[in-house]
């Protein structure tokens, strides 16, 4: 039985932050979606591929910032860039930098559906964008989602909408990931005012298994919204800049009219953005509002520029897509051998491990278990949420990560009759 970790200065620093901030952290950061008691609420440093608590613990990061870390922690060479920008020129002006018009090249020159684009900071800044966008084009009000798309009010389901007017999502439709017909049936009622339909190309659901779109899924989206004229919008914030530099669109083949990118874009600086056809996009020089004091800071830009610079030079995404692959494959050989009732899904890109539901409820003691055996033994994975591997990560690291995974499970083994 692995031992449990000193956390103090953590806790403490939690008992602090109640205090001061609503819940203590923000969203999914907060104690609740991992194992109360078992895992760090506060980072000191990261670097590479590991991270360090605010006890001096350190861990392998397969949670990557949540997406971000694309390379690693701490890389020199964007990081340089960007204090070269913030000594030699400055990064907040009353005007737009160059930098802009070169990094909005380079993004139309891998990104198929992106003619144009506009620079924002988060997913939820571009998704939300992107609505407007195709509310503004197409005269229409209505949009059917499937995924998460941010915290603004449109994309906020009904469990979750404190503070928000019924009349703000009244008009945004869930569906199904793989479900067509469920969308050709929504497409039958609403159709004629459903301004798009906006959808995550891989399905990542909290708590639940990573889902790759089934074939002609996709194709069917495509098709659908082209015969009632509304526009198809991938959120590409997750997998942008991870399955492949041109995003999910360009590995599946299938182009929409508008993308919202992100995340692994910058390898951690703060940026996102909103792509897609001219004649669509065009309609934010006149018709559609968007403006915002921080939006055009060009620090972002630049490490965005050298990050995508580095992923194309080092082969970055061919060295994650075969670590990847590796690690998929080993886990789920542990699995199999192991016995207990858990599916490995998201590789070779979005790794996690989830618990099959039983009517006694096992499972959720199987995956508090299986995570805190993990967490003791100094993996830094989410049970709620898939992780990442990023270009740091070493063979060796995997290797003991795989490891750990195993041990872990024969921990859970044990508590199945």
């Amino acid at each position: 039985m692995s031992k449990k970790l000193t956390l103090k200065n953590t806790f403490k620093l939690y008992e602090d932050a109640l205090k001061l901030i609503p819940g203590a952290i923000l969203g999914i950061r907060r104690p609740s979606n991992f194992i109360e008691g078992e895992y760090p609420i506060f980072f000191e440093a990261a670097k590479g591929g590991k991270v360090i608590d605010v006890d001096g613990n350190e861990y392998i990061d397969m949670l990557c910032a949540y997406g971000p870390i694309i390379i690693g922690h701490r890389e020199e060479e964007i990081d340089n860039e960007v204090i070269k920008q913030i000594r030699d020129k400055g990064f907040c002006m009353s005007l737009t930098q160059p930098v802009q018009n070169k990094l909005a090249q380079k993004l139309k020159s891998l990104i198929p559906c992106c003619e144009k684009m506009v620079f924002v900071k988060t997913g939820s800044d571009a998704t939300t964008t992107g609505i407007r966008v195709a509310r503004a084009f197409t005269k229409r009000f209505k949009i059917l989602r499937c995924g998460y798309h941010g915290w603004h009010d449109w994309a906020i389901g009904h469990e979750l909408s404190g503070g928000i007017p019924k009349k703000l999502f009244e008009d945004v439709h869930e569906f199904e990931f793989n479900n067509l017909n469920q969308v050709e049936e929504l497409m039958k009622k609403y159709g004629d005012d459903v301004a798009a339909i906006i959808t995550t190309p891989v399905n990542h659901p909290g708590g639940h298994k990573v889902e790759m779109p089934n074939p002609g899924f996709l194709e069917g989206l495509r098709k659908i919204t082209n015969e009632y004229g509304s526009l198809l919008m991938f959120d590409e914030i997750r997998t942008g800049f991870r399955f492949d530099l041109g995003g999910a669109q360009k590995l599946f083949g299938v182009i929409p009219d508008l993308a919202a990118f992100g995340k692994a874009m910058a390898n951690g600086y703060p940026i996102s953005f909103l792509g897609g056809k001219q004649k669509i996009m065009d309609v934010l020089v006149e018709e559609v509002f968007l403006s915002s004091t921080f939006f055009p800071n060009s620090l972002a830009q630049i490490a965005s520029l050298k990050t995508i610079e580095i992923l194309e030079r080092e082969k970055v995404l061919e060295n994650i897509n075969k670590k990847g692959n590796e690690f998929a494959k080993k886990v789920i050989d542990l699995i199999e051998e192991s016995g207990v009732p858990c599916v490995f899904s998201g590789g070779p890109w979005m790794p996690y491990i989830t618990f099959e539901h039983d009517p006694n409820l096992l499972y959720k003691k199987l995956r508090e278990e299986f995570y805190t055996q993990l967490i003791r033994r100094k993996i830094f994975l989410q049970p709620f949420h898939h992780g990442y591997i990023c270009y740091r990560h070493t063979n060796e690291d995997l290797d003991f990560a795989a490891d750990m995974i195993r041990e872990s499970l024969n921990e859970c083994k044990k508590m199945i009759k």
